[in-house]
Formats: C-alpha cells, sequence, structure tokens
C-alpha cells in the first residue's frame, strides 16, 4: 500500500482519478512521520542563515500543505462518509505536527537571530517579509508559552480543528437533507424552464424516473441555485416562506445542530487569545490584516450610514409594485417576498428577465470571454488542457496558462457545477502548489503554480450547455481574480509566493476588481451570445444590464454588512455563557442592517462557514475592505478610457506587474501604491454602488 500509495507519488498533477479514502490514513501517517525527522534534523542543525533555515523549512511546509491540500480539496468537492472518517481520525495527527512545527523554539530563535543580526538589511523585501511573518506566526502559535499553557493551547487547536470540520459536514448535511416533491405544478407557478429542468432532474436522481421538467414530479433543495430559483420566481407565497424558514434555520436542530459548536468555538477562540495575552479573539486575527478593530468598525458603520437610506428607497420600491399587483393583501413584505418582488421591479424598471438574460451567457461563452479579457490585460494566454492532468469529475476542466512567447506559465482546475450530493455550497479557489525556485524539478528554474478555482452554479439540462445568471458570472470572474493573484505571481519565495503571505483584508482585492469587468461594455459583448442562435446580446439589453448595475445596491451591501457586523461583535464583545445568545447578537446587529428586521427563529450563524470554517474569522469585513482598493484599482482603467484600448493593456500590464506579481512580498498598501500611486481612497466604490460620499477614507 505505501509504495504505491498515489498521495505519496512524486506527481506534476495529483493523481485525482485513483485517489480514495482508504489512502488518507496511510499516507499521511507516512508522511508525518519523514516530516518530523526532517523537523527534528533542521532543528539539530539550524543556522540564522538563509540557505539552512529556509529552503529546509519550506519543503516540509510544502510537502504537508500539499498532500493535506489534496485531501481537503477532495472532502469538499467529493465528500463520503468515508472520506470524512478517515479525515476526521489522521487530521489530530496533522494538527499535532503542525503546532509541533509551528512551536519550534531553534526555528524561532534562528528567525529571531536573522532579524537582529547586521545581514538583515542584506535580504531583500520578499525574504525580510517572509522573517516577520514567521516570527508573528510563532507568537500566534504559542512559541513563547511555558510548557503548561502551551499545552492547553494545543488542546484548543485540536478541539477547534475538530468543531471546524464538524461545522461544515453537518452544514452539508443539513442541506442535503431537505428535499420538497413538489406533484402540482401550480404549486412552482413561475419557476422558469431552467428550475423546473433542474428540479425534474433531481426528481430522477431520487427515483421518480418518470420525471420531467413539464409533467414533473419536481423535487426543490436548500441547493443554491434551487433555493434562489424558488425565491425570485415562483408565485406560491407560502412555498416561499417554507424554503426561506428551512434555509435559515439550516444546521441549528437535530442531529446536524451547529449551535453548540458555534459557542463552543468562540469560548474557544476566547480562551485561545487570553493565552497568547490578547483581549479577545479579534485582536488576534487583526495581527495578520491591514486593518485594525477600530478601523474595520469605522469602515462598516460608514457603509451602513451610505447604504441605509438607499435600503429603504429599495423596499419601499417594491412593497409599493405589490400592493399595487393586490398581491399582498394588505399584508406587509416578508423576508420570502424580497427576492420575488425584486425580481418583478427589476423586470418593470429595466424589461429585464434575470430568466431571459441566462441564454445569453452559457459557461462555454462565458469562459471564452473570460479568457480574452485576461488574455487581453495580462498578456497571457489560456488554452485547455483536457487529458494532461486527472481529475475528480468528468465535469472539472483543465487549463493552461502561457506567457507571450507560448511558454507554460501555470496551470488550474475548473469545477464549474453545483453537485450537492457531494460538494459544499459557495465558491472558492485554493492552491494545488505555489511557484517556487527552490523546489523546482526536472532540470526547470521554476515549480510553475497550480490551482482549483471552485463554483455552484446551474449544471446543464440535457443537450442545454450550462446557463448562467449574471450573479453566476460575477461569481466566476470572482474567483477567478483569485486565481490570477496565484497563478500569474512573478514571486519565487513560495512561502509568499501568489496569495501565501498577504494580509488577508487584503486577498479580495484582485478578486473584486475582476467582478467590474462584467459591467464593461466591450466585456459584456465578449462574454454574451444567446446559446442557441448564436446572436449577440442586443445593444438594447445592454443597455438595461448596465442601467442595472447599482439595481438595490445598497441593501445588498447591507446584507453583507451585517455578516461583517456580527463578526466581529461576536469575536470583540460575546462573553461566552453569558445572559446573551449568539442570536442576540445576530438580532441587534440585524436592526442596524436590515429594513425589516430579522426573525425571531433566524439561525443563519448556524450556515456561516465562512467565520466558523473557512480563514474569515474576525475577517469577514475583509471583503468590504477590499472592495475599496478593488473598486479605486479599477477606477486607473476608467481613468485611461475604457474605449482606449491601448491605454487599458498598459495599465493592465502595471496590475500585473503589481497586484498579480508580486504575491506576500510587499505589504499590500505598498503594492497598491505601486500600482496606484496613491493610497486608495473609499470614494470609487460609493460611486460604483450609487451612494452617497462619505467624509472618511477607509
Amino acid at each position: 500500500m505505501e509504495e504505491n500509495n498515489p498521495l505519496l507519488t512524486n506527481f506534476v498533477f495529483p493523481p485525482y482519478d485513483i485517489i480514495e479514502p482508504r489512502h488518507v490514513r496511510p499516507a499521511m501517517r507516512l508522511l508525518l512521520a519523514d516530516l518530523e525527522r526532517d523537523l527534528i534534523e533542521l532543528e539539530s542543525v539550524v543556522e540564522p542563515v538563509w540557505s539552512k533555515l529556509v529552503l529546509p523549512l519550506e519543503r516540509i511546509t510544502d510537502r504537508l500543505c500539499a498532500v493535506w491540500g489534496i485531501v481537503n480539496h477532495l472532502s469538499a468537492v467529493k465528500s463520503s462518509p468515508e472520506l470524512r472518517a478517515a479525515i476526521e481520525e489522521i487530521q489530530p495527527e496533522k494538527v499535532e505536527f503542525q503546532l509541533r512545527l509551528g512551536q519550534s523554539r531553534p526555528i524561532y530563535l534562528a528567525f529571531k537571530t536573522i532579524r537582529e543580526s547586521h545581514d538583515w538589511h542584506s535580504l531583500n523585501d520578499a525574504q525580510k517579509r517572509i522573517v516577520q511573518g514567521k516570527l508573528k506566526e510563532a507568537n500566534l502559535n504559542g512559541v513563547s508559552l511555558d510548557d503548561p499553557e502551551r499545552e492547553k493551547f494545543n488542546n484548543i487547536q485540536q478541539e477547534l480543528e475538530k468543531l471546524s470540520l464538524k461545522f461544515v459536514e453537518n452544514m452539508l448535511d443539513a442541506t442535503k437533507n431537505y428535499e420538497k416533491l413538489i406533484t402540482d405544478k401550480k404549486e412552482i407557478e413561475g419557476l422558469p424552464a431552467t428550475a423546473l429542468a433542474m428540479a425534474a432532474q433531481k426528481a430522477v436522481s431520487k427515483g421518480y424516473e418518470e420525471a420531467t421538467a413539464g409533467n414533473g414530479p419536481w423535487v426543490l433543495t436548500l441547493d443554491g441555485p434551487s433555493y434562489r430559483s424558488v425565491m425570485q420566481h415562483v408565485r406560491n407565497r407560502s412555498l416561499r416562506e417554507e424554503l426561506y424558514r428551512a434555509y435559515i434555520a439550516r444546521a441549528s436542530s437535530g442531529d446536524f445542530n451547529n449551535t453548540p459548536l458555534i459557542e463552543r468555538i468562540l469560548e474557544l477562540r476566547f480562551e485561545k487569545a487570553k493565552l497568547l495575552g490578547f483581549k479577545n479573539y479579534a485582536e488576534v486575527s487583526m495581527e495578520m490584516k491591514m486593518a485594525t478593530i477600530d478601523q474595520a468598525e469605522k469602515l462598516i458603520e460608514r457603509l451602513c450610514s451610505a447604504c441605509w437610506d438607499s435600503a429603504v428607497k429599495d423596499m419601499e420600491e417594491i412593497e409599493f409594485l405589490a400592493q399595487a399587483q393586490s398581491a399582498m393583501e394588505g399584508d406587509r413584505l416578508n423576508h420570502w417576498d424580497i427576492h420575488f418582488w425584486s425580481e418583478r421591479l427589476r423586470e418593470c424598471k429595466y424589461d429585464l428577465s434575470e430568466e431571459e438574460s441566462r441564454q445569453y451567457f452559457s459557461l462555454p461563452r462565458v469562459l471564452k470571454g473570460l479568457f480574452s479579457l485576461a488574455e487581453m490585460l495580462f498578456d497571457i494566454h489560456i488554452e485547455a488542457a483536457d487529458g494532461q492532468a486527472p481529475v475528480w469529475n468528468e465535469d472539472v476542466q483543465f487549463y493552461c496558462i502561457k506567457d507571450k512567447f507560448g511558454n507554460p506559465e501555470a496551470y488550474f482546475y475548473l469545477d464549474p457545477y453545483s453537485r450537492p450530493s457531494e460538494k459544499q455550497g459557495g465558491a472558492w479557489v485554493d492552491a494545488v502548489v505555489t511557484r517556487s525556485r527552490a523546489l523546482s524539478t526536472n532540470g526547470s528554474s521554476i515549480r510553475l503554480p497550480v490551482s482549483h478555482i471552485v463554483c455552484n452554479q446551474t449544471p446543464p439540462m440535457g443537450a442545454q450547455p450550462g446557463l448562467m445568471t449574471l450573479r453566476e458570472v460575477e461569481a466566476l470572474f470572482h474567483e477567478f481574480g483569485h486565481a490570477l493573484q496565484h497563478l500569474l505571481t512573478k514571486q519565487d519565495e513560495s512561502l509568499v509566493s501568489g496569495t501565501r503571505g498577504i494580509e488577508w483584508d487584503a486577498v479580495e482585492l484582485p478578486s473584486q476588481f475582476m467582478e467590474y469587468w462584467c459591467y464593461q461594455r466591450d466585456c459584456l459583448r465578449r462574454i454574451a451570445q444567446h446559446y442557441q442562435t448564436g446572436r449577440d446580446l442586443p445593444e438594447h439589453y445592454l443597455f438595461k444590464m448596465l442601467s442595472a448595475k447599482t439595481f438595490r445596491s445598497g441593501s445588498e451591501m447591507l446584507r453583507q454588512l451585517r455578516f461583517a457586523s456580527i463578526d466581529l461583535e461576536l469575536h470583540t464583545k460575546y462573553t461566552p455563557g453569558g445572559s446573551e445568545s449568539v442570536y442576540d447578537f445576530d438580532q441587534r446587529v440585524g436592526k442596524k442592517t436590515h429594513v425589516i428586521p430579522l426573525l425571531p427563529e433566524d439561525r443563519f450563524l448556524c450556515s456561516f462557514s465562512h467565520i466558523f470554517h473557512d480563514q474569515y474569522e474576525a475577517g469577514y469585513y475583509s471583503y468590504q475592505w477590499a472592495e475599496v482598493l478593488a473598486a479605486d484599482a479599477f477606477s486607473a482603467f476608467e481613468e485611461v478610457g475604457l474605449d482606449n484600448e491601448k491605454a487599458v493593456k498598459e495599465m493592465g500590464f502595471i496590475f500585473r506587474d503589481t497586484v498579480l506579481a508580486l504575491g506576500g512580498g510587499l505589504h499590500p498598501l505598498e503594492v497598491f501604491v505601486k500600482f496606484r500611486g496613491r493610497e486608495p481612497s473609499p470614494e470609487p466604490l460609493l460611486k460604483y454602488m450609487g451612494l452617497r460620499p462619505v467624509k472618511d477614507a477607509a
């Protein structure tokens, strides 16, 4: 088994087609044993010299990241009981080694000596950032704690890892567990053809072999594409209410109840912060961020103030429309009405139907346009490389990025479609391997970066390609922006290559920057073409889309500010075991961010994986912080003239050579100033959102 274990082979691209859950335990145990020996050897001979400290450490870190990254990736896109069991069993051993590595005194002291030596000034910017980052990481890993405190710290970290894994498993299971069988088409009147086909396809998978889009039966789920279609289009108000209540209660009761996990996670984070000498966990988080707690809170407050009047007006408009159509019978709108009547208002104001526009956004066409944009902006070429790398699902696509001379620069996988039975919801990018000079093989000078891009958009229906809503187009552009920063880096030090080593509240800059291109006229023309007729997007339709780009922007921003605000509230002010529950906190935040008060039974926190599973704890504000940077960055292209292709290309090259190329080798503020020539301003963001300006910069 050991010799043939695919996780331990010297692969260029992971052998995803043959990796099975049974490989995880033996591979990880052998790997951890090897890495422990390497670490012991490094500690015994370590010197405060780059080649004898950082390069061996880079090899240890990289091997662990590569193998565990593959396992983690499969758990997110191809979950199974067997894989879960293997991960749950081996994870404590992996965490134990990570803690051992992060708390290594010999390594810490060697980095400290470099920082304090005369040789410090001979290091380049990237090397200095690595040293400073490793010192900070070591302190946050408890390197300075005495033995009893370190043991307590390690126990906390082990438990947090288990709870995080269980949280996302519960969320996946709770989402998968809900199904609504519909046999009478009148109950789902208004549901678009694409959603009907998807619901019928789901019914077929559940044993209703005769199910068709026209005659049913249909199965509705809480998976994103299904849920959003119901909330936007189904006229049956009681059905919308049922799904809404189920959605906000996901993983909040029964076998999948995340409430006790949330309370325990927050309690452990608070204890961890105290051990490290901080007042709260948010202070711990901010050690690796650009912003301070005060700056983040002020940004949220300013944006809330800028958005509130607009959101109130949004609600008044849809209430007026609902009453005018005698649909509410004197009732006030509730949460399950907002998306439905917002979509009707969009249709009235702009004569723009999301379902109709979907016909112009097939995945193949959108990808062609997206790649064409990236090629123009960044002087690269993207070509299909299917067959060059094994994949985990037949829908996964593989691509190679080449420079202008035809030389490969990077590779990426794209997993575009929703698979609720085995795949986590949402969209994300993660690294397979980073660019590295030290870890190059086969005689090459550089190891090229490889990444995954994962989305959850509406899958193809029969012979029809995957048709995308504009929201799904934005999500694809967003994730592609993340990938570009990893793939187009020119940073050869892998510990700060791509997105590594970048302060977390700056990592959303490239992703949100790419979203702005979705609403740029020439780009829309690139990505939009009717999937049946091949007809380009009509000019009047293009005008409507551009006119509607700020539709309900204040309301949508307030929704995001709720997430950012409750995240900071819980990590600065929540007292575990106190008189107020986490839901009391959420209700209080909701009064400031929702024109309609949250339902008392709202349990959204039980599915808030960003802060209880991913890396956004006390950092969700990063989306808004980086949105300021992204809007300002895009405004640079507007200033040179979006219709001036030569100037746009030149600006794109500057963006590539700074924001995308420098990785974590420079502080992100320095990187931004290199690109923009000045520090960021919040005014472009507010302008793009159609909101009033604020006085202070973020």
